[in-house]
């Protein structure tokens, strides 16, 4: 029940129902394609861009909090509970069995297990890894690596930390294609051109 309401509520994809309800616009047409809230945001229209943002978040959260706090689902169930979102937006029956990267709903999923300490703790590190590298995927990446780091130092359960794992390798999975690009540093990249 758990695993079906998290792939269900992971596979809505709002951010492709507001681009067409609100921008009468498929955003898998602009930017690099992909049916997230990134691309509701390319558009423009940055209100109908949060909405999309908070309701992929939502999607993460709800699911996994009510099978987390509700249920009581703990131990190795746990990692398969929160996979279920993510799946489900990378696989969505909606879409034909295509998706997002699932930054937002990433963010949820931790929430919903965490409260606020593993959302803050990656949008930390992203927010580091984004200043010093030119490269989002890479950003992105990375951050979700210092996660796993902080769950290791921490002393995490094993469920955390194999969450944090298998979270890991899904979002290798999405952002595969852009990963191919070269790691630079923003930071020098900006310095050579203000010379």
């Amino acid at each position: 029940m758990a695993l079906v309401l998290g792939f269900i509520s992971g596979s809505l994809p709002f951010s492709v129902w507001l681009g067409k309800l609100f921008l009468s616009q498929d955003i898998r047409e602009i930017g690099d394609g992909n049916p997230g809230a990134t691309n509701v945001f390319r558009t423009g229209n940055w209100k109908v861009g949060i909405l999309a943002l908070l309701l992929d978040y939502l999607k993460g959260v709800l699911p996994v909090a009510i099978s987390y706090s509700v249920w009581g689902i703990q131990e190795g169930k746990l990692v398969a509970v929160m996979m279920a979102p993510l799946l489900g937006h990378q696989l969505s029956p909606f879409l034909g069995f295509r998706g997002g990267k699932g930054v937002a709903t990433t963010f949820g999923v931790w929430t919903g297990v965490t409260m606020w300490e593993g959302p803050i703790v990656l949008g930390s590190l992203l927010t580091i890894f984004y200043f010093l590298f030119d490269h989002d995927a890479w950003s992105v990446i990375f951050g979700m690596i210092g996660l796993l780091l902080y769950w290791l130092l921490k002393g995490a359960t094993a469920e955390i930390y194999g969450a944090a794992l298998a979270n890991l390798f899904f979002l290798l999975w999405t952002h595969r294609l852009a990963l191919n690009g070269k790691i630079g540093l923003r930071f020098l990249r900006f310095r050579l051109k203000s010379r």
